[in-house]
């Protein structure tokens, strides 16, 4: 075959340090158009960003050649500037690592759903809940005691 066809999509969860809410309604959507900006700005494509005061959802989509890892890494120190600058908060980090899943063609429209209503479904569990919940449809293992 002569050319390469890839669908690699990922729902990509992480969150503030030490999860304060800091991320304010008022520019929440500066922040996620930011964070759109800055995936596309590395070669991938934004499929749906969300979240809510202490963390972010991704669905992006990424090339062969791209490490996700290190557009994850990119994604979070340019937004975490961003943030020191634009909203004022010069002590803003991201909490180390993340959550990556991958995600079929077929069902991003869920995942988009999923990340659009993200304060819905926080309104019956937490974050740390829904970070097990995640981590559990994977078939991922983990240690409770370096969960986000």
């Amino acid at each position: 075959m002569p050319s390469t066809h890839t669908s690699l999509l990922y729902h990509v969860v992480y969150a503030t340090k030490n999860r304060e809410p800091v991320i304010a309604p008022v520019w929440r959507g500066r922040l996620y158009d930011y964070l759109g900006g800055a995936v596309r700005g590395l070669g991938g494509v934004s499929q749906g960003i969300g979240g809510m005061a202490d963390h972010v959802h991704m669905l992006i989509g990424l090339k062969p050649t791209h490490s996700l890892a290190g557009v994850v890494r990119e994604v979070k120190k340019a937004s975490s500037l961003w943030i020191a600058e634009s909203q004022s908060i010069p002590s803003f980090r991201w909490q180390e690592g993340y959550g990556a899943f991958t995600v079929s063609a077929s069902a991003m429209a869920v995942v988009q759903d999923y990340i659009v209503r993200q304060e819905e479904h926080h309104r019956h569990r937490t974050f740390r809940e829904e970070y097990v919940l995640l981590l559990q449809k994977a078939g991922i293992e983990f240690d409770e005691r370096y969960l986000v």
